[in-house]
């Protein structure tokens, strides 16, 4: 029963994140791409693309394009694979529609809120976009649309997903080009691209990212103790041998936050100054007094 409570309890977690993701997503996108024509990569850059040329809504074209993917998508990978795509999408096609109506001007148009300085506005828009997606990405969530069409071409070829979604968004971005005849934009759309993968990437792991630490003195004791009282971190110790001098050596393997490795540097200093330490980095740490296993 136990359980099954704290299944519910991180299902529901995960939906309510994806869905203040979903909503920071929009406001990044409908504040600083569209009023600027810029494109960004994914789904919502192929219906920016629509709308800068036809005036089509967004909200529509992102619906109709990822409701067509995915019923191929559901066809092909089975149902569970979707669950929470069909989740996000579902958000975002009401968002995108909702921040429109609330921003829009008297005239119809969308306001430029940063004026004449379109880079900005790109910057911002990528930031704001790019921490969005790995709020929904570390709640296992998905927004569909290329991510799909990555999914099942990775089913079928030897391609990596990452390698799929690149190459999409860079087509998507370039095709904009044939709407405005301007390569300014185009540009300026790859630099969204960059900036948001890297600070989507930087979001998600700096997330999760632990550090390990081998630790070898002759003062074990005191420092597995301080470790264990300051810092409050569990510490394992191994039994080891110096292949050279052949004495028996006690080895400290200490897992902690990034954050805290400081403190047990100084901790060890103060101890014993000559120890022998390693600090490696560590993506993704579960368990006890770190992370909980998501599936």
């Amino acid at each position: 029963m136990a359980i099954n409570k704290s299944m519910i309890l991180d299902e529901v977690k995960d939906y309510f994140f994806i869905s203040m993701g979903c909503a920071i997503y929009c406001v990044g996108f409908c504040l600083f791409m569209l009023p600027y024509e810029f494109t960004p990569g994914g789904m919502t850059g192929v219906s920016a693309i629509i709308y800068y040329a036809t005036g089509f809504p967004t909200q529509y074209s992102y619906f109709i394009i990822n409701a067509i993917l995915l019923a191929i998508g559901l066809k092909i990978l089975g149902f569970k694979f979707f669950t929470k795509t069909i989740y996000a999408t579902a958000n975002i096609t009401f968002f995108l529609g909702l921040i429109q109506n609330i921003i829009r001007q008297a005239d119809g148009s969308l306001p430029q809120v940063v004026g004449d300085q379109p880079f900005m506005a790109a910057v911002l828009g990528a930031c704001i976009e790019g921490a969005a997606l790995a709020l929904v990405f570390v709640n296992n969530g998905s927004t569909g649309g290329t991510d799909i069409i990555a999914a099942i071409v990775n089913k079928y070829k030897n391609f990596s997903m990452g390698r799929i979604l690149m190459w999409l968004d860079f087509i998507i971005v370039s095709t904009s080009f044939f709407v405005f005849h301007d390569w300014n934009k185009v540009v300026t759309g790859y630099v969204i691209l960059i900036i948001s993968m890297i600070l989507l990437d930087y979001t998600m792991t700096s997330a999760t990212q632990s550090v390990q630490f081998t630790i070898i003195s002759d003062k074990h004791e005191e420092i597995a103790q301080k470790i264990n009282e300051v810092v409050r971190r569990g510490v394992t110790e191994l039994y080891g041998e110096g292949w050279y001098s052949k004495q028996e050596r006690r080895v400290l393997i200490v897992m902690a936050r990034r954050r805290e490795s400081q403190q047990i540097f100084r901790l060890i200093k103060h101890i014993d100054n000559k120890a022998f330490v390693t600090m490696t980095k560590v993506v993704g740490v579960y368990g006890e007094g770190f992370d909980h296993i998501k599936t």
